[in-house]
Order: structure tokens, then C-alpha cells, then sequence
């Protein structure tokens, strides 16, 4: 997908200018995926106000975890704040799908962090979470634009796909993509970018490393997303073929991404300021791949100053080989079993008309749990 400085509407242009204009260091505690976690019914509101409205100030300056210039493009965008909140929440909710049987599951704490002391780390985890909170709001924007709930955006305007049937009709109303990947640019990126850091200090790793991961995770959408065509005509004749831009499920982004944790690169900050391979005998990493500075924790034992619960009292699967089975999930310290009796419905059948009558059938399993 190609995005060019006249697909961009005036009003996003102005929001690039200000996420790349050098701001003070921000010392806001916690992140802006909090908004995905809290409930804020000014955003709700927000959907339906005008650019600079008097109210932008006060309902962005309530939103807390946002950066100085996240702040600012905030009150320049106010109506898109529910759709950023809507994008954070599918990134945590697939983050702790897809980290459900490991030993770190993508936990969530009750403050503004959202995931607590654990993404001071620069490890595998803090990497994905930052590709797939990018992605949720790239996701959530984009469709929000198809939608009509923007006001400075509507269905996608990328251009014809070269291979696609020049019988078919390139339209429909398709997800916005473009807009989607720029606004999300903006929002995302102006925390790293408002910060200035000596270079080749550990902080400017941890930086360069966090606006790699977000563009992975935007680069994730786009990649996934697909042609949808529709056919038209009396009788399902399909004499007129409508083709459109979509976008893929975010359980789909989500698999691809987590095949990217499994395949992370580990690198370091070098003297000019730049990332490089820690081992230069693996493939450099390319813009679609996660990398990271560290190595992860266990996660096995509880650990507050790292953000660790631990995995005891998790279930886990006895017969697995895998993340989930027993030994691996409960680090080698075993194992508890208890019986549970289980109802649920079954033999289900359906009477004309129109009812179905199940029969109640009594399982019982063992339940096995970390020690």
C-alpha cells in the first residue's frame, strides 16, 4: 500500500507537524493504553465535537497516561479519542489472548501503567505489547473512518491493486488504512519522539526500540489486510464485481504478531545512535520483525520490583508438551489436582417449531494447578 502527502487530509497534516516537533521531556507516569482499560464517558461525547472545541482541553487534560504531545493531538483530534480507547482495548485483549497459556499472560494492573513494573523491561513481551496496541489503533481508526464516525475521514482512497480484474469495479466503501497508518504514526510515535536522549545511551535504545515495534505492529495491519470482492446483479448473476480494501480479523493480526515474538531479534544501541544485531550471525530484522534489548525474566516466582505474579495456582494441561503443560508452565515445581464436577448441556435437539431441548449431562475432570 502506497500513502502519498495528497492522500493525507489537511487536518492529519497538521497533526504529523506537531508529532514531529521537538517538546519538552515528558514525566507523565503510566501510558495511553490506560484508555483502553477505563471507562470515560466524555470520550463518548467527544465523538461528536468540531476540531479546537472549548471542551477539548479539559476532557484531554482528564485522560490520564498521555504524553505532553499526545495531549496536543488530543485536543486537535478529541473525536478520535474513543477510537484510540477502542484501539488499546484490542490490543490488551489480544495480548492476553494470545499470552494465555505462558507463563507470563499479559496480566493487567490497576493503575495507569496497565501493565506495571514489567515493561521497564525491554524484553520480548514489552516489544509485542508495543505492536499490538499500535495495531488495535490503527484497526480501530481505520474502521472508524469506513464507518463515518470521523470527521476528517471516510472510506479508504487507495489506489486500484495492479493484478486486481480490470472487469471489476474498483469502490465500495473500504477501510480507511491510510488515514488509520498515519494517524496512529502521530499519536503513537510522539512519545518517543518528544524526548531527546544522548546518543547511543541506554535510553535512546529503549526508545528506538519502542518506534520500532509500533511501526511492526502498524505494518502488521496493513500486511494482513485483504481485496473483499462482492458480486451484483438479478438473481445472483454476477454481472457487476465490486472490489474493495479490508481489513483482516485482529485475531489474524494477532497470530502474525505473536509469530513475530516467537521470532524476535535481540539488539543494541551502537555509538552512532542506531540499532544493530547483538550477534551479527542472525538476519538483520526487518521493519515487520520485533526486536528487543533483553532478556525476559522467568516469570515462575512472584517478583514485585519486575512486575511478576508468578504462575502459582495457574491451571495447566498435564498431557501438553507445550507452554501450557505442567512442567514448563509451572517451572518444574509440580503440580496440584482436584476433581470438579461439571453440568453443561448436551444432545441438543431442535422441535418444529420452534424450541430446543437439551439434556443436562454431568462430567467430571481433574483440574490440575501450579503449586
Amino acid at each position: 500500500m502506497t500513502m502519498t502527502a495528497g492522500n493525507i487530509p489537511l487536518a492529519l497534516k497538521s497533526l504529523l507537524l506537531i508529532a514531529t516537533a521537538a517538546a519538552a521531556a515528558s514525566t507523565v507516569p503510566g501510558t495511553w493504553i490506560n484508555l483502553g482499560l477505563r471507562h470515560f464517558p466524555q470520550l463518548e461525547a467527544a465523538q461528536t465535537m468540531e476540531t479546537y472545541d472549548a471542551g477539548a482541553s479539559t476532557i484531554c487534560g482528564a485522560l490520564k497516561g498521555l504524553s505532553q504531545g499526545q495531549g496536543k493531538l488530543c485536543q486537535l483530534s478529541v473525536d478520535h479519542m474513543s477510537s484510540v480507547a477502542k484501539g488499546a482495548k484490542f490490543g490488551v485483549l489480544e495480548c492476553q489472548h494470545q499470552f494465555r497459556d505462558r507463563r507470563w499472560n499479559c496480566s493487567t494492573v490497576h493503575d495507569e501503567t496497565v501493565f506495571g513494573p514489567v515493561l521497564r523491561i525491554a524484553s520480548r513481551e514489552t516489544a509485542f505489547v508495543h505492536a499490538i496496541t499500535a495495531a488495535g489503533v490503527v484497526y480501530s481508526i481505520s474502521r472508524s473512518c469506513r464507518d463515518g464516525q470521523l470527521s476528517s475521514c471516510g472510506c479508504s482512497r487507495s489506489s486500484r491493486p495492479r493484478d486486481l480484474n480490470r472487469d471489476w469495479i474498483w469502490g465500495g466503501c473500504g477501510d480507511n488504512l491510510e488515514y488509520g497508518y498515519k494517524f496512529t504514526q502521530a499519536f503513537v510515535d510522539v512519545r518517543e519522539r518528544e524526548r531527546s536522549f544522548k546518543r547511543g545511551s541506554r535510553e535512546q535504545g529503549r526508545s528506538l526500540m519502542n518506534l520500532h515495534n509500533n511501526e511492526a505492529g502498524r505494518r502488521a495491519v496493513i500486511k494482513r489486510s485483504k481485496v473483499t470482492c462482492k458480486c451484483h446483479g438479478v438473481s445472483g448473476s454476477c454481472s457487476l464485481i465490486t472490489c474493495w480494501q479490508q481489513l483482516a480479523s485482529f485475531r489474524e493480526i494477532g497470530d502474525f504478531l505473536l509469530d513475530k515474538y516467537d521470532g524476535a531479534t535481540e539488539v543494541r544501541v551502537n555509538r552512532r545512535g542506531r540499532l544493530s544485531m547483538r550477534d551479527p550471525r542472525f538476519s538483520v530484522p526487518t521493519a515487520n520483525d520485533l526486536v528487543y534489548l533483553d532478556d525476559s525474566p522467568n516469570y515462575c516466582l512472584p517478583n514485585d520490583t519486575l512486575g511478576s505474579l508468578g504462575t502459582q495456582g495457574r491451571a495447566c494441561n498435564r498431557t501438553s508438551s507445550g507452554m501450557d503443560g505442567c512442567n514448563l508452565l509451572c517451572c518444574g515445581r509440580g503440580y496440584n489436582t482436584q476433581k470438579s464436577t461439571i453440568r453443561e448441556r448436551c444432545e441438543c435437539k431442535f422441535h418444529w417449531c420452534c424450541y430446543v431441548e437439551c439434556k443436562t449431562c454431568v462430567k467430571n475432570v481433574d483440574i490440575h494447578t501450579c503449586k
